[in-house]
C-alpha cells in the first residue's frame, strides 16, 4: 500500500531552522513523481509551499514567494526521501505541513510546525 509519512515538525523560535522529511513506501518512487510540500494554518486554505519535478523533468524546484530564499526542497534518491529545509522561520510559517506525491496523488498525514517565542 502506497504511503507517505512526514516527520521533523517541532516548536522553534523565530529565526530558527527545521528540516522536514517525507518518506515513501509501498511503491512510490520519488524520482519518478512530482513531490510537493503544502501547509495549512488554522482557519486558512492549504497552500503549496514547494515542489520538485521528477528526474526526467530535470528535478526543477518551485517555491511560494513568501518562502523563497528561506526554504529548500530536495530529494535523496537512495533513501527515497524528500526534505524541506526551512530557515529564518517566522511566526507566519506556523502550520501543519503535508507532503504529496503524484500523479496519481498520495498524501501524508502532516507534521506540525510551530514558530513561537
Amino acid at each position: 500500500q502506497e504511503q507517505l509519512m512526514e516527520s521533523g515538525g517541532d516548536v522553534v523560535q523565530p529565526g530558527g531552522s527545521l528540516r522536514l522529511s517525507c518518506d515513501a513506501s509501498g511503491g512510490i518512487i520519488f524520482g519518478t513523481r512530482t513531490v510537493r510540500w503544502y501547509r495549512q494554518a488554522p482557519g486558512k486554505q492549504r497552500d503549496l509551499v514547494a515542489s520538485i519535478a521528477p528526474d526526467f523533468h530535470g528535478g526543477q524546484t518551485d517555491y511560494l514567494d513568501s518562502v523563497k530564499g528561506r526554504f529548500t526542497i530536495s530529494r535523496d534518491i537512495t533513501k527515497n526521501t524528500v526534505y524541506l529545509q526551512m530557515s529564518s522561520l517566522k511566526s507566519e510559517d506556523t502550520a501543519v505541513y503535508y507532503c504529496a506525491a503524484g500523479p496519481p496523488w498520495y498524501w501524508g498525514r502532516g507534521t506540525q510546525v510551530t514558530v513561537s517565542s
